[in-house]
């Protein structure tokens, strides 16, 4: 009966690095493709893979410019990246300025709740058009593109910023 201690010494070696994994992967960080046109220029809609730092779940010391992941409200779920344009109390615009037809209609953000938009106000599916979203659906921040070019790892890793810039014209 010796050869079934080896087995099972594998087995229950497998098991603790599955859920190793799946404590990484839930409460640390993941890594996955980001695709589509609505973040661009932030993000290119191939080639290039984002960070998702798990700590930020659930809306935890997330601000306004951050891009975030979150489960989409529509559509049978799935995940999404957007920016966050506003904190619960905040009063958002609720369409695009400049845009033909766009009205200046502003809403409060709900306690518990951030208004999410993706840079590419055109190709955007956002809180525009579905409402300020849950915090309880924010999955994590994305904390930094990863797009593979040349052999020199630590250049493949770029930093995500906030987005959000000082007026440049003295107001």
């Amino acid at each position: 009966m010796a050869f079934l201690g080896h087995p099972i010494r594998v087995t229950i070696i497998a098991g603790q690095w599955l859920a190793l994994t799946h404590l990484i992967t839930t409460y640390g960080f993941t890594v996955g493709p980001g695709s589509g046109p609505s973040m661009l220029p932030t993000f290119s809609t191939a080639d290039e893979w984002i960070l998702v730092n798990k700590s930020y779940r659930r809306g935890r010391n997330v601000a306004v410019g951050d891009c975030v992941t979150f489960v989409r409200p529509v559509e049978n779920g799935g995940y999404a990246v957007k920016r966050i344009m506003g904190m619960p109390g905040d009063y958002v615009l609720l369409n695009s300025p400049n845009h033909l037809g766009a009205s200046d209609n502003m809403i409060q953000v709900p306690k518990g709740h951030v208004f999410l938009v993706g840079d590419n106000l055109d190709w955007s599916r956002d809180s525009r058009d579905y409402g300020p979203i849950s915090m309880g659906l924010i999955q994590g921040k994305v904390t930094h593109k990863i797009t593979m070019d040349g052999w020199w790892v630590p250049g493949w890793f770029s930093k995500v910023s906030g987005g959000l810039r000082s007026p440049t014209n003295g107001f």
